[in-house]
């Protein structure tokens, strides 16, 4: 059982930042892969970015790439999405998930984690 608590979401303009925070239960939170997923109204759930179990290895959805960066602090128990210049079409619902696959071309695919948190709500006005 690993429990998932999201936080950090919130209102910003376009152009402007955010940074997520998901904090994980457990003392074996080093053997997940780590990923954040979102899903706007009236749309499928899509991958946007995951980290490996040590933190050296990322990857991430065209559609955030450059603007978007994960990262991980397995001391603390905890991984991040920084978000830099936002736009309207960020809005959605951002969910952090584990999984304990250690393939890197499952990193992108929500089937294979076995944990999620409830989501924070991120909004970006135009």
């Amino acid at each position: 059982q690993v429990q998932l608590v999201e936080s950090g979401g919130g209102l910003v303009q376009a152009g402007g930042s955010l940074r997520l925070s998901c904090a994980a239960s457990g003392r074996t939170f080093s053997d997940y892969v780590m990923g954040w997923f979102r899903q706007a109204p009236g749309k499928e759930r899509e991958f946007v970015a995951a980290v490996s179990r040590s933190g050296d290895s990322t990857i991430y959805a065209d559609s955030v790439k450059g603007r978007f960066t994960i990262s991980r602090e397995n001391a603390k128990n905890t991984v991040y999405l920084q978000m830099n210049d936002l736009k309207p079409e960020d809005t959605a619902v951002y969910y952090c998930a584990a999984n304990r696959y250690n393939y890197y071309n499952y990193y992108m695919r929500s089937e294979k984690y076995d944990y999620w948190g409830q989501g924070t709500q991120v909004t970006v006005s135009s």
